[in-house]
């Protein structure tokens, strides 16, 4: 992405776009055509040669999708032939672009679009993914762009593909509605994956509270910040598209993003509860060391009480006077002796010990 200077003039033009450099990278485009009663799906290898052409007859819903944003002269070709917004445009090539939805109108030469950047959410590694999708819809065409290959509509897919589906009953919006219901719906085993990962971290931080715990209960806290960061928006996205009275929209469709606005608002709540429960780790590891540093600290209190009276005898036993009849004696130190000095050094330390046990402080 060009860095935009103060002054500059928001929004790329699909000219501008076509002769940006490519970035790493491949980019993939497919397209699904149905109806009621037919069903097509190609990839595009020569996307001028598509554009060229005119969809099937009979064709009710195309749906463009593009794995990969590199090429950037297939971008700019798809965009100036479907005459995506300059403002829509830029959003999409910016992987940082808030979740939001955006109605650009259109007039009698050219066709109205409703633009929408949602966040798909994945487990990839043992890490969690987030990536940028970008819809653009009009009223018979879909087009989604996707910073990688990859994606959780493999279902979507196999229920167009079926014959008698219900999504081949109406109209693109309503695919448009399927495809965001898929992506809030993964993000259920994100949370899964999340509720595992918390679990284990409070194990290891009870029972082993090292600075290496304490560094990965941090990471885990971070995600799920990034995570209720990402998904907020989404939630206000969906409620937008339930407000807006935007031709391209369905009532069929409004009807059912309900239930995508009701997993939003479940997956939000969850994440609310997980950075509750991320931002306790680090109060329940302070509470594990202390609590072991307690226990240090009571066991060499107990040794140093049970030695302060051995140390006393020893030091006034210690002491160079002459005249002390009881060290004259030859059974003053050994064990055989009833008032020898091993004798009563035992027996204060298990008096001692026994007035610890009856109080509980051991």
């Amino acid at each position: 992405m060009p860095s935009n200077r103060p002054g500059t003039l928001a929004g790329i033009r699909a000219e501008e776009l076509m002769l940006m450099p490519c970035g790493p990278g491949s980019t993939f485009v497919s397209c699904t055509d149905y109806s009621e009663e037919e069903f097509r799906s190609v990839d595009v290898i020569d996307v001028n040669a598509f554009l060229g052409e005119h969809r099937p007859p009979g064709t009710r819903v195309r749906w463009i999708n593009v794995d990969g944003l590199s090429d950037r002269a297939t971008l700019g070709a798809l965009a100036q032939k479907y005459e995506l917004h300059p403002l829509a445009l830029e959003d999409m090539l910016r992987s940082g672009s808030r979740p939001k939805a955006e109605f650009y109108p259109g007039d009698e030469e050219h066709p109205s679009r409703l633009f929408i950047a949602a966040r798909m959410i994945s487990v990839r590694e043992d890490k969690v993914h987030c990536e940028q999708i970008s819809f653009f819809l009009g009223r018979h065409t879909l087009l989604t762009f996707q910073e990688d290959r990859g994606d959780v509509w493999d279902l979507v897919r196999e229920r167009i593909s079926r014959d008698g589906s219900a999504l081949r009953e109406h109209d693109a919006s309503f695919l448009m509605y399927a495809l965001l219901d898929a992506i809030v719906d993964s993000c259920f085993p994100v949370m899964d994956y999340l509720a595992e990962q918390l679990e284990e971290m409070e194990t290891e931080v009870l029972q082993r509270p090292t600075p290496r715990a304490m560094q990965k209960a941090r990471k885990l806290k971070h995600e799920i910040l990034v995570l209720r960061r990402e998904m907020g928006p989404m939630r206000e996205v969906v409620a937008s598209l339930l407000r807006s009275d935007d031709a391209n929209l369905s009532d069929a469709a409004r009807l059912f993003l309900r239930d995508v606005h009701d997993h939003c608002i479940q997956v939000i709540e969850l994440l609310e509860t997980y950075r509750d429960l991320a931002a306790g780790l680090s109060e329940t590891y302070l509470n594990a060391i202390n609590f072991r540093l307690t226990q240090v600290m009571k066991v060499l209190t107990i040794i140093s009480t049970l030695f302060m009276p051995l140390s006393f005898l020893a030091g006034v036993y210690g002491m160079n006077f002459e005249y002390m009849p009881e060290i004259r004696s030859p059974l003053a130190y050994p064990w055989s002796y009833p008032m020898g000095f091993w004798a009563l050094v035992l027996g204060i330390v298990g008096i001692m010990l026994f007035v610890f046990h009856r109080n509980r402080w051991l």
